[in-house]
């Protein structure tokens, strides 16, 4: 990942953002896969394999560059064992492991919303063949 320049106004961005503990909090799980492999390691260690067929329509690349910005981000540990072949483990931080309730709560929320939505919709759709 490319550094950003410290005379941008990116830059500035960022570290004025960063001040809220919500946006600070929402940029470390921000990502189209975080969340995703937050929710896989919440069951214990995998390996990168493991990860890679639980989440088939990811690549291997941005699985990757994934698990480098959760690691960053102290939500992933990962561990490096020294036989041949290599085998390298993910697992989530104490501080990834206390996601898991808010994980959970996310779901609850999300599936609320969803049928919410899903009933506007389907009203709307009625008054529009109704009419």
């Amino acid at each position: 990942m490319s550094k950003i320049k410290e005379t941008s106004t990116n830059f500035e961005n960022k570290i004025f953002l960063n001040e809220c503990d919500q946006i600070f909090a929402a940029s470390l799980i921000a990502g189209q896969w975080t969340l995703v492999i937050c929710c896989h390691l919440t069951t214990g260690k995998l390996r990168f394999g493991e990860l890679k067929k639980r989440i088939p329509t990811i690549t291997e690349r941005m699985l990757t560059l994934q698990l480098r910005k959760m690691e960053e981000g102290d939500l992933v540990k990962r561990t490096v064992y020294a036989e041949v072949p290599p085998r390298v483990e993910y697992e989530l931080t104490k501080s990834g492991q206390e996601l898991s309730p808010i994980l959970k709560q996310l779901g609850e929320w999300g599936k609320n919303h969803r049928k919410t939505r899903n009933a506007e919709k389907s009203c709307t759709t009625h008054k529009v063949l109704a009419q």
